[in-house]
């Protein structure tokens, strides 16, 4: 007979699986989550079409992950509202990845990917984005943008990028080598559909502007046989399922990559739920359930021939402006998109590629918010120089180095501000003054004693002790200390053990509970001449410190004491 599953492993499973409550709207709400998730697939449909492209994996790979994945992550995924599906950042990523391992590998680390960022949710990594610095996510999104404006400058002039060249340098190489018979009606496509997009909007907010302007863009170039390069033949049905053919050499070298890709997917993901949670009263969302939804979606767009899936931000604004309140319009989104793949190819494969790119143009400019931009650059110096260094890096380098190096200096910057603010100042004795007292120095901790500040500390400390030799007992206030790690127990124990090898009678004051197994293992109590001196109350501490200067000078009240 097989052991019973614990009742703890039950629930803690079944947080991640779909349950009635995700509908609890869905009575009232249906017909807006239908409308709504029409007006997103419509939205839609250009975009993936363009991201597909853009990451050279393919149009028809772009719509595949769109049904595919954003029905899966839809059912599964923490929110309520995400729409999830190929996007800018991870057609970005992509691209590279295309150009180096080939197309055929895309399978193979979509799921990988998918795998990592499953995992992450089920050992409830969700919570981390938080801990990523708002100029750090601005910076990103910039430089994300900038990527796919770039990204869509070969399509723009009518060219094909230069193979294995970073963004920024093909888009320069394609402009300095331009054919201007090619580029002219490519770029009278491009600046259609921008005016299009920019036009319609102020018209009627309802009207679909980037589809709107695809199509009639499409129809007037084949009324006119424009010459310009188009999308081409797309499938009439969604491919059979089908594990990719893999090795261990394989694996191996696309390990790096799809640790790259979970970790964009992650973060984009949970950055759009968390987005989409302020926009709507849907309630919060699920970050652990979020990733394990996104997970199973990439891992299914794999399986179809789609490329890695994340939560689009774009995509869900929409959903949320037009009325969604429960998952149903975010699968009607995907089934809309199914609809196109079976009865819609054709015309659909007519679509110039430049129209797409004019698309992306204009959505480029869209995913950057100059108010935000403006507001970290008049915050501080040091926000405004991670915004400007994830930024640049994002652009000329890699997506998840950006992020990465972002953190680090945002995190440096930090530590630099904790430490500034950790200090070490000599008080007065309480109270009226006594004989003796000036050979009793009163040291109080503030702020954090931490790597980046115990060094600056124990020179204050012991610097202290040089320049007042007379000083012969040292009470360390610690009741304000509000942090102190591993480098700064171990510095502590130095700064005692040194004092008292001064002949300096050390009492340690006020320490708090939270800080005594560090300080007891670290052997900052070993280093006290007594164990008298671990004294809680100030008082108790100064009283202890005159009898010490009592018995070493005959000052009368002089007593025994440890």
């Amino acid at each position: 007979m097989s052991e019973p599953i614990p009742a703890g492993t039950l629930s803690r499973g079944a947080r991640f699986l779909p349950r009635p409550s995700d509908y609890s709207q869905l009575r009232t709400s249906w017909r807006a989550d239908v409308l709504a998730g029409v007006t997103v697939g419509v939205v839609a449909l250009p975009l993936a079409l363009a991201f597909g492209i853009s990451s050279g994996v393919g149009a028809a790979a772009g719509l595949i992950t769109a049904v595919v994945a954003g029905l899966v992550a839809a059912v599964f995924g923490g929110s309520h509202v995400q729409v999830s599906g190929p996007t800018g950042a991870m057609a970005v990523i992509l691209a590279p990845i295309v150009a180096e391992h080939g197309i055929g590998s895309i399978a193979i680390v979509t799921i990988m990917s998918g795998l990592i960022v499953l995992v992450a949710g089920v050992v409830g990594l969700g919570r981390a984005v938080t801990f990523i610095p708002w100029p750090v996510i601005e910076g990103f999104t910039l430089g994300i943008a900038a990527i796919i404006f770039l990204q869509q400058v070969p399509a723009a002039f009518g060219a094909t990028a230069p193979a294995g060249e970073r963004t920024l340098f093909a888009a320069i190489d394609v402009v300095a080598h331009v054919q201007w018979g090619k580029a002219l009606p490519a770029l009278a496509v491009v600046a259609a559909v921008a005016a299009m997009m920019l036009i319609l909007p102020r018209i009627h907010r309802s009207i679909p502007e980037s589809l709107t302007a695809v199509i009639v863009v499409t129809i007037v170039a084949g009324l006119l046989d424009v010459d310009v390069a188009q999308i081409g033949e797309l499938p009439s049905e969604l491919p059979a399922p089908a594990l990719p053919d893999v090795d261990l050499g394989a694996l191996k070298s696309l390990a790096g990559a799809a640790a790259a890709i979970a970790a964009l997917a992650a973060i984009e993901s949970l950055l759009s739920a968390r987005v989409a949670a302020t926009m709507s009263p849907t309630g919060p969302y699920d970050p652990d359930r979020e990733l394990t939804g996104q997970g199973l979606a990439s891992v299914a767009s794999g399986l179809f021939g789609g490329m890695p899936a994340t939560g689009a931000i774009a995509r869900t604004a929409v959903n949320v402006r037009a009325g969604a309140r429960t998952r149903v319009a975010a699968i009607v989104h995907s089934l809309v998109l199914l609809a196109v793949v079976y009865l819609a190819t054709g015309p659909v494969s007519g679509i110039p590629l430049a129209a797409l790119a004019g698309v992306l143009m204009v959505t480029s400019f869209r995913m950057v918010s100059p108010h935000t931009a403006r507001s970290i650059l008049r915050s501080t110096r040091a926000d405004a120089a991670i915004f400007a260094v994830t930024a640049v890096i994002t652009i000329c380098f890699d997506l998840i180095e950006a992020v990465q190096i972002g953190i680090v200096v945002a995190a440096f910057f930090a530590l630099r501000q904790v430490a500034r603010r950790s200090s070490v100042t000599r008080e007065p004795l309480p109270g009226p003054a006594r004989p003796g007292d000036e050979h009793i120095a009163l040291l109080l901790l503030d702020g954090a004693m931490f790597f980046g500040a115990a060094e600056r500390i124990s020179t204050a400390i012991t610097g202290g002790a040089d320049d007042h030799p007379d000083v012969r007992v040292v009470i360390i206030r610690m009741s304000r200390l509000g942090m102190i790690d591993a480098t700064g127990a171990h510095t502590l124990a130095e700064i005692v053990t040194e004092l008292e090898g001064r002949g300096v009678t050390v009492i340690l004051k006020g320490v708090q509970d939270e800080h005594h197994q560090l300080l007891s293992g670290v052997g900052v109590f070993d280093s006290l001449r007594h164990e008298k001196h671990l004294i809680g109350d100030l008082d108790d501490a100064i009283a202890h410190a005159r009898e010490h200067i009592a018995e070493q000078t005959d000052i009368p009240g002089r007593s025994d004491s440890g």
